[in-house]
């Protein structure tokens, strides 16, 4: 099978974690009086998937560090499906926060396996693309599957979307079984190697902008039902759902493209977050006209999930001892960020905060992140020229990227 095709594979492996993951937003109200609790308490079960994605999945990537690509993938599938399953089945609030916990974990160990073995299946010239489109798959699960769960969930109940998620969790885990080639490498670092790449300055400073980002988009996301109501008086919130995962597909194919064609991440990385901080403070006064929620909405869902690209790239790129690692500890970062940023906005609706002004403090994180990026970057290149070491970016991590698919280092960034 050619390199896009098998690309493709992971794209739909993707697709349903990117469902899992984004589908729950819409379904808290139903779960809530299911299972007889409130919304903010039910919206605990995102950060249990979000946490578990974040923190245990590098623990199961230590143990199998030594496993194939290929293998790797198929663990995880057949751990996400039975999780689901599980969700679809669960009678209580513990079983439910236990099996969201359960695929969160799934999803940290296979994303950063498919974004490995992405960029060792096709061309350097086509690295962008082939991480856009893995990361698309994410964000098409949202235009397309979180939609429609809703629509399932609203005909036959919240169950029902579940059981969906697990038959698209299923067709992926068919496909990539039956189908992926072998890849080179193996396909999860071990925490040492994590660790090691935590403690490069450059990587440390990466991995925490994205940190913030995941804090205000992911965590504000969760949320998106009660701020939709509250500042546009908005009852069904489907149509709007659909417009933010337009907005996610067309940047992550978008930027993918962007990084190949203009050879700069860390600028396009910085730029999509202060937009993305923007958006958000726009949001709540947007919400005041009819019709022109969407604008924002739509920004937010384009730069949120087009940032992860860059991102991945300049970790890719600069991390040529450890590039594996380096994407997996940010993979943790994204979900470790929408973990902390869901669990403090469940806190503060319990505690009686108006929701539409939880957009306005997602912004003001988004926007500690910009400053965050525009202070530690020249701070770290300054050091680099005073030592004599290279300060360059390299646009698109053939080195690193190479190197992690033999597992043989390519010393061509710092």
């Amino acid at each position: 099978m050619g390199g896009t095709r098998a690309v493709a594979l992971l794209a739909l492996g993707s697709f349903a974690m990117g469902t899992d993951a984004y589908a729950m937003a819409g379904l808290l109200p139903a779960i809530g009086a299911d299972l007889h609790v409130s919304v903010s308490l039910a919206g605990q079960s995102v950060t249990a998937f979000t946490l578990c994605y974040a923190l245990a999945a590098p623990l199961f990537s230590a143990v199998l560090a030594r496993w194939g690509t290929r293998t790797v993938l198929v663990t995880a599938l057949v751990v996400f499906v039975l999780a689901n399953a599980g969700t679809a089945l669960t009678g209580s609030y513990a079983g439910l926060l236990g099996t969201r916990a359960l695929a969160g974990a799934a999803a940290g160990l296979f994303t950063p396996a498919a974004a490995t073995a992405a960029v060792a299946l096709v061309p350097p010239e086509r690295r962008g693309r082939a991480l856009g489109l893995v990361l698309g798959g994410m964000s098409a699960g949202t235009v397309l599957g979180v939609p429609l769960g809703l629509l399932v969930a609203t005909a036959h109940g919240w169950r029902a979307a579940l059981w969906l998620i697990t038959a698209l969790g299923l067709a992926a885990l068919l496909g990539v079984a039956g189908a992926l080639p072998p890849v080179r490498g193996a396909a999860a670092p071990s925490l040492r190697a994590r660790f090691g790449a935590l403690a490069r300055p450059r990587v440390a400073v990466v991995v925490a902008v994205t940190f913030t980002q995941t804090v205000a988009s992911l965590g504000l996301y969760t949320y998106l039902e009660p701020v939709l109501r509250r500042v546009a008086d908005i009852g069904n919130v489907v149509p709007y759902l659909w417009v933010w995962g337009i907005g996610g597909v067309c940047g992550s194919l978008l930027a993918g493209t962007l990084v190949d064609r203009t050879g700069k991440p860390a600028l396009l990385a910085v730029v999509l977050l202060g937009t993305l901080g923007g958006a958000l403070a726009l949001l709540p006064w947007a919400g005041a006209v009819r019709g022109l929620v969407l604008l924002p909405l739509v920004v937010w869902g384009a730069v949120g999930w087009a940032f992860v690209v860059p991102q991945q790239h300049r970790l890719l790129g600069r991390d040529a001892e450890g590039g594996a690692a380096a994407v997996g500890l940010n993979s943790s970062a994204t979900y470790l960020g929408g973990a902390v940023g869901s669990a403090l906005g469940g806190l503060a609706l319990a505690h009686g905060l108006d929701p539409g002004l939880l957009p306005l403090l997602a912004a003001g994180v988004a926007c500690a992140g910009v400053l965050l990026h525009l202070t530690a970057v020249p701070a770290l290149a300054r050091r680099d020229a005073g030592t004599g070491r290279p300060t360059t970016e390299h646009a698109h991590g053939a080195g690193a990227a190479e190197a992690t698919a033999a597992g043989t280092p390519e010393r061509n960034a710092p």
